[in-house]
């Protein structure tokens, strides 16, 4: 336990910056194209942390191809129909607590793992493709958060060709993951296994717990329960909608004086 709480402390820093984007990543935005978008969701998908540590609860411990694909394929169909439509219809919810619901998942994939239901409430496990696919439903919900808090601080309006292809690039992004959980699976000695279940599984609880804290922290730190920035820069872009609107009608009516 002491070895995974120091590894746990070294990764605090990396930890508070799961599901940010980068200032760069902002502004190209800005100009980007439908390949551009890919690539943003495939680089998020890569340094979302709570997205990358539910993956390996989900995969980890797998050894069957069918409920390996079984699974994906239930939390990928749930992640696409948040992602897709809740940026197209602009559905929204404060950032701080999609992540925190997210951050949740990790917690009880890990305790789900280590046979928490049995061992400490004496019940059985609820249905594991029902939970994936409803975890993954609040993990596309907080990709989409995300591309419209930058849709909005770069005053882009979102087309389906560029939220699709943020979607695609999300994919892309998992099956980088997968593929690496699943040759680092294959690497591990069998008698070793168990092991290193445990282990990891305890790594899922703990740092989920942490991106728990620091979510809740985040949401009720902030008085205006929004990221400022880009709540400021919604606020320019609406202004410079009025002033263009103002503009346009003094050309047709000009003032007297």
């Amino acid at each position: 336990m002491k070895k995974i709480l120091l590894f746990l402390s070294l990764c605090i820093p990396f930890i508070s910056l799961a599901h940010g984007v980068p200032e760069s990543t902002i502004k190209a935005m800005a100009d980007a194209s439908a390949f551009d978008y890919i690539y943003f969701g495939a680089t998020h998908m890569l340094t979302g942390y709570d997205h990358i540590l539910f993956l390996i609860g989900i995969v980890f411990f797998l050894s069957n191809y069918f409920d390996i694909f079984k699974f994906i394929t239930a939390f990928t169909i749930a992640h696409c129909i948040t992602l897709i439509f809740a940026t197209l219809y602009g559905i929204t919810a404060n950032p701080y607590l999609v992540d925190a619901v997210i951050a949740f998942s990790v917690i009880y994939k890990g305790f789900e793992n280590l046979d928490g239901f049995k061992k400490y409430f004496s019940t059985q496990v609820p249905n594991l493709v029902l939970m994936v696919f409803i975890f993954g439903l609040i993990h596309g919900f907080g990709l989409s958060t995300k591309l419209q808090e930058v849709a909005v601080a770069t005053g882009v309006h979102l087309s389906v060709l560029q939220i699709i292809s943020f979607n695609i690039g999300v994919e892309f992004g998992q099956i980088a993951v997968l593929i690496i959980v699943f040759l680092i699976t294959k690497m591990i000695k069998r008698k070793l296994f168990d092991r290193i279940a445990r282990f990891t599984n305890w790594i899922l609880v703990i740092a989920g717990t942490l991106l728990l804290i620091f979510q809740l922290h985040g949401y009720f730190t902030d008085t205006s329960h929004q990221h400022t920035k880009y709540k400021e820069a919604e606020e320019i872009h609406n202004e410079q909608h009025i002033h263009g609107d103002g503009d346009e009608y003094e050309h047709v009516h000009p003032r007297t004086h």
